[in-house]
């Protein structure tokens, strides 16, 4: 199995969420987090002053899928997250182990 996250623009979560649904994923997780990369954030005004912004909003989702399923799963949100823009996102790939469903104990793939 694999644990896919993905770190995209906010306003691309929807349409991860749809693409991602049509490809048979039922169930992610999506926190709001902040962070910066080779952008290192930007400068805003408000008031007219201005403002440093370090960490830039971004959205992070995590699913875990199948080993056959990973593929299609990382083309799907490379294909719907991209803009094409400087801070469009990472993808990280990570082996997981084990999975267990706490509430029927199942273990492995019948868990996710």
């Amino acid at each position: 199995m694999k644990k896919i996250e993905a770190i995209i623009k906010p306003y691309k979560v929807d349409d991860v969420k749809k693409a991602l649904h049509t490809v048979g994923i039922n169930g992610m997780t999506v926190t709001e987090v902040k962070g910066f990369g080779r952008q290192k954030g930007h400068i805003e005004f408000y008031r007219g002053a201005e403002y440093d912004i370090n960490f830039v909003p971004k959205s992070k989702i995590e699913i875990v899928v199948s080993d056959k399923m990973a593929d299609t799963v990382i083309t799907t949100i490379q294909e719907k997250a991209k803009t094409g823009e400087i801070g469009d996102g990472k993808i990280f790939v990570c082996t997981v182990d084990d999975v267990i469903r706490i509430r029927t104990g199942e273990r492995g793939e019948s868990a996710v």
